[in-house]
């Protein structure tokens, strides 16, 4: 993985000392609330409903062991004793005391790590998937153009007060594991005839209040030019984005109001000036970035090994957690493994103690390079596992209650802090995650019904991308009192959809049966071994309707 190299050093240790002094004047009553504000939010400093939320970078999802202990010392020192992983490869600390946050900038440094632009009206974290380098249907591994757009865009001075927060994410496999369509700039990289490095960019994606796909604007891009045509695109949307009314602020809209052809015609005059210029990637820079992006020292390994399907023959809850949390790898006899957060109504999703961040560092080095991967479903990830090895990780990570085997299934749950904790939130997210959770308990039902993603928002913000979700749930408020609208047939990757809402929206102790009853008519009407989002794309809205309304309030739909 990326090393940092002394201006990289420098800039992180300098921004540190920068926040320091200002939290120390704000403290002192020399700045005001409206002075800080931006100045803690380019720092990933959030207020929320209790005390201060710290958002910390992980660049395109990767962490060394090292660096996930100093995250563990850090819940443990300074917070609750535990951290919550974020759909966008970032962590969130959500008990922080505002005089401790130079210090814990400052342990963050330390090893490389930092939160800055994690907040704010500027580029957030460069984001990828969580299999990148690993990945047995990747073309090309994508992280060192993600290390290069990180680097270019952090503390660009052009690009901090944009007329929104803007998000970027790059893929090249077969699957689009990123979501790129849903973010502001979307690059799917992949070879051309020649074997060169192509980019398509995809423009305008965004949840929220407003969700919108993205639209392609640009093919068969040279990698040369990625810096230049972005730049261009930040550059059209600087210019012409609302800054009058943040709900109209984000690309996605401009994209809309324009219309696709003329703000790529916009982006191709911007592009003119800024091509071959001084932002066009040379080989050797390339070259000396994806030097950190080099193979760990494989070893020769056979594919199958009698004890690893001893204990498949022999132990089912195994071979299911195989089957479920096992990822082909690039290196023949070796996996990449998903340690599942989301072990049941016991925690929340996306949640990990201190003692479970501990024990993934080791488990990191003790079967693999010392490299662990976060993904955008908030689960962690080991990169490199001889297959040898995985039954001995399973059963550590079930000692750990990080073994569930349900990745993918209906309880791998992704969703936001909530009202428990945002000050944003319209109502709460954990309580119906966990309530779900005990409702669906039975694993050998869940496998019967195959992959199904289920997305919890607590408000518009859209945090749990509750839109792509094929079960998408949304809280929101109504006199007061907290409800949740429930969309159907949300999917994310090279498919994306956006979900539809089914109806009036329900209270929080109805939701765990609706989704019951939903399910109950995707079973009734599925075929053969048919995925959910495919059945309810195959029979509409309405039998789930008719299913939901009568038989939970009483009601016809």
């Amino acid at each position: 993985m990326y090393q940092y190299d002394d201006y990289d050093r420098a800039l992180v240790f300098e921004r540190v000392a920068q926040f320091r002094d200002q939290v120390e004047r704000f403290m002192a009553g020399e700045l005001s609330e409206e002075e800080f504000l931006p100045l803690r939010l380019q720092n990933g400093l959030y207020m929320q409903k209790h005390a201060y939320m710290l958002r910390v970078a992980i660049p395109y999802g990767t962490l060394s062991a090292r660096q996930m202990r100093t995250l563990a010392s850090i819940a443990r020192d300074y917070d609750r004793g535990y951290g919550h992983f974020t759909t966008r490869q970032n962590m969130q600390f959500n008990w922080i005391e505002l005089a401790q946050v130079p210090d814990i900038l400052e342990r963050l440094a330390q090893v490389e790590m930092h939160a800055i632009q994690t907040s704010g009206n500027c580029v957030r974290n460069i984001t990828t998937e969580a299999f990148a380098g690993v990945a047995a249907d990747e073309m090309i591994d994508p992280r060192p153009l993600a290390e290069i757009l990180r680097q270019w865009s952090t503390i660009n001075p052009e690009f901090l007060f944009l007329p929104r927060k803007f998000k970027i994410a790059i893929c090249s496999a077969e699957q689009d594991r990123a979501a790129i369509m849903m973010h502001d700039i979307g690059l799917y990289l992949y070879p051309g005839n020649d074997g060169q490095m192509l980019l398509r960019v995809i423009v305008g994606g965004g949840l929220g209040r407003t969700p919108i796909l993205g639209l392609q604007i640009r093919e068969g891009l040279p990698w040369q030019h990625l810096l230049s045509y972005v730049e261009a695109v930040l550059r059209v949307y600087n210019r012409h984005g609302r800054r009058d009314n943040k709900y109209k602020a984000r690309i996605k809209i401009l994209v809309k109001a324009l219309g696709i052809e003329a703000f790529a015609r916009e982006v191709e005059e911007e592009w003119q000036h800024l091509k071959d210029g001084p932002a066009q990637l040379t080989f050797d820079e390339f070259e000396r970035v994806a030097g950190a992006f080099v193979a760990p020292p494989y070893r020769e390994l056979a594919d199958t090994s009698l004890d690893y399907g001893t204990h498949l023959a022999d132990n089912p809850a195994f071979a299911r957690w195989v089957l479920r949390n096992v990822q082909p790898h690039k290196v023949p006899g070796y996996a990449s493994v998903v340690l599942s957060t989301k072990p049941g109504s016991v925690s929340p999703p996306g949640d990990v103690t201190d003692k479970q961040m501990e024990a993934v560092a080791d488990w990191a080095e003790r079967f693999g390079f010392g490299e662990i991967r976060i993904a955008h479903e908030q689960n962690i990830v080991l990169p490199d596992v001889p297959k040898a090895e995985l039954f001995a990780l399973w059963c550590l990570a079930c000692e750990h209650n990080l073994g569930s085997a349900n990745a993918g299934l209906l309880t791998d749950i992704i969703a936001c802090p909530g009202g428990d904790f945002c000050a944003l939130a319209n109502a709460k997210s954990i309580p119906i995650a966990q309530g779900i959770q005990a409702r669906f308990d039975d694993l050998d039902y869940l496998h019967d019904l195959g992959d199904i993603s289920l997305n919890i928002s607590g408000c518009m913000n859209a945090c749990g991308h509750h839109h792509i979700g094929n079960i998408g749930i949304l809280g929101v408020d109504k006199n007061g009192s907290e409800w949740y609208q429930i969309t159907l047939g949300g999917a994310q990757g090279k498919h994306s959809a956006l979900g539809k809402v089914i109806g009036p929206s329900f209270s929080a102790v109805e939701v765990p049966q609706v989704i019951e009853q939903i399910i109950e008519t995707f079973v009734r009407y599925r075929e053969s071994e048919e995925l959910f989002v495919d059945t309810v794309q195959r029979i509409g809205l309405e039998p789930f309707k008719e299913a939901v309304y009568p038989k939970v309030l009483g009601v016809s739909a």
